[in-house]
């Protein structure tokens, strides 16, 4: 996501950028590429439920296709309004639902910090090493995201945007979670995704009320689970709005690299310019932070209740996140149990 002060039609593109049109929405975006999933498997249907599969020989695949030189050159992916024509909020909401936060396990962790090599190498800040970098490739172009392990069955649950696993018609491949990345070090390694679940609103329509996301990772070496390596946050649905939220990604976008993880705070304003149920903080993080966590409260401690998504163009310096209703809560608990 990359909240930008520029108008439509003065704004250098990141990717040779150009406006479209989904459900009536004008959108531009750096992940502007249609074209047939690249995914191997063919994606299922359930309702609100979208999910596509890749193979244990793709997840190895993606694991090795991620050289540092690929992750340092991989494009930030963004989601920009360039109108104010945006879907009308109609995010289905019931009883809030909270998921606890799991803890990691002292020995995995050094396990699987021995495991990638990467011991003595920086850190980023205490209490989020289940914060990290996305990364995958739409069409043979490489792009990053942000991401973030949450408390599951499984143990092995990625949160993330819709568009930073399917866009224009196209699932991501090569998709991978580097948790705990910093200045280039992968001091987990890299979680290749088993599979990939995104709302039937987004899939069908990109509709920014429904840009979220789950994967289930496979680790790259050992047995542990994703949440015994790095811990994994509780994560709350049909939350109260309108609270102090903590947000965290890796802006790759100028001025930032996306090399360390970043993070804003605000108090949730409802969405005065499209009418989406999304809610904006004060927020100058650009491209790449997509897909990173907010949480309620001040710090990574507290409950996941949306993640970066999009900016108006028109609206500088404010990030939107999805608020997790019912639809977003059936793709997590999907996910979850797989």
């Amino acid at each position: 996501m990359i909240p930008s002060p520029e108008s439509q039609d003065d704004r250098t593109p990141l990717l040779g950028r150009c406006a479209r049109t989904v459900g009536g929405v004008a959108f531009v975006a750096a992940l502007t590429l249609g074209g047939a999933g690249l995914a191997t498997a063919e994606p299922a249907d359930d309702g609100d439920l979208e999910r596509t599969t890749l193979s244990s020989g793709a997840q190895e695949g993606a694991v090795e296709y991620w050289t540092a030189e690929r992750m340092e050159s991989a494009t930030p992916a963004d989601e920009l309004i360039a109108d104010q024509a945006a879907p009308d909020g109609q995010v289905a909401a019931s009883a809030t639902e909270s998921i606890p936060a799991v803890g990691a396990d002292s020995e995995v962790r050094t396990a699987q910090r021995s495991a990638s090599g990467a011991v003595d190498a920086a850190q980023p800040a205490a209490g989020t090493d289940h914060i990290g970098k996305v990364f995958f490739t739409v069409e043979g172009v490489d792009y990053v995201c942000s991401g973030n392990a949450v408390a599951s069955s499984n143990g092995s649950t990625v949160s993330t945007a819709g568009h930073c696993v399917h866009e224009a018609g196209t699932w991501a491949d090569n998709w991978v979670f580097a948790p705990g990345y910093a200045q280039g070090s992968t001091p987990y390694g890299l979680w290749g995704a088993s599979d990939l679940y995104a709302t039937d609103q987004w899939v069908a329509t990109e509709d920014m009320n429904y840009d979220v996301a789950f994967a289930i990772v496979e680790p790259e070496s050992g047995a542990a689970t994703l949440t015994e390596a790095v811990g994994g946050s509780g994560i709350e649905f049909n939350t109260e709005r309108g609270a102090l939220y903590t947000s965290y990604g890796y802006p790759a976008g100028a001025p930032f690299d996306g090399e360390s993880l970043e993070q804003c705070q605000g108090q949730g304003v409802d969405d005065t310019i499209g009418g989406t149920d999304d809610q904006g903080i004060d927020c100058d993080m650009t491209g790449g932070s997509s897909g990173g966590p907010w949480f309620a409260g001040d710090g990574p401690s507290g409950m996941q209740v949306s993640v970066n998504s999009f900016g108006y163009s028109s609206q500088p310096n404010v990030m939107y996140g999805p608020y997790l209703g019912d639809v977003a809560q059936e793709i997590y608990e999907a996910a979850a149990a797989a």
